[in-house]
């Protein structure tokens, strides 16, 4: 008697053990940060300070003052040929000046994300889509030759301030991965 009660206990915890790690084994697997994932595979490019000129009528009426950095796809940044940082400054020279996306008459009417998505669209388009992820613009000012001049005169003190198009935010290199 105490034989077939000690086997029925055994089959009890046979089955319940079973049954546990059947549907343990069943189980979702834990959800995968597909933002985290995204972010791992993208790397900074901080961009130069650009001082790109404004051409007027055949004469220089102020200067762009720009930052840009640029979230690129790490893989795809070892297959290229040219400097990132040559590629970025000719890219933006085109838009600024070539294009003249911004009007300086009415700053106020410069639309940052057209401008960020034609950045990325063209730098895509000309160097291989997914390439650029996200564009950061850190600064994008201007100020005009006579700004300059007064602040020449002024000799450093209480100088005029730049025109802000894009109040700009601040880009800190990501902290790499511990694993």
């Amino acid at each position: 008697m105490l034989k077939l009660l000690l086997t029925g206990l055994w089959v009890c915890l046979v089955t319940l053990g079973a049954v546990y790690f059947s549907v343990k084994a069943s189980a979702p697997p834990p959800p995968i940060d597909e933002e985290a994932a995204r972010k791992e595979a993208l790397q900074l490019v901080r961009g130069e300070s650009l001082t790109i000129p404004v051409i007027n009528d055949g004469m220089i009426t102020g200067y762009f003052l720009g930052r840009f950095s640029f979230m690129m796809d790490k893989e795809k940044i070892k297959g290229l040929e040219l400097p990132i940082t040559e590629l970025t400054t000719d890219q933006l020279f085109t838009l600024l000046v070539g294009e003249k996306m911004i009007d300086l008459g009415n700053p106020g009417t410069f639309d940052l994300e057209t401008f960020r998505t034609r950045i990325k669209d063209d730098f895509n388009a000309r160097l291989g889509e997914g390439l650029v992820s996200e564009v950061l613009v850190e600064q994008l000012d201007f100020m005009s030759k006579d700004d300059i001049r007064a602040n020449i005169a002024r000799e450093g003190k209480r100088p005029v301030a730049p025109t802000k198009i894009v109040e700009g935010t601040v880009v800190e290199e990501p902290a790499p991965a511990t694993h």
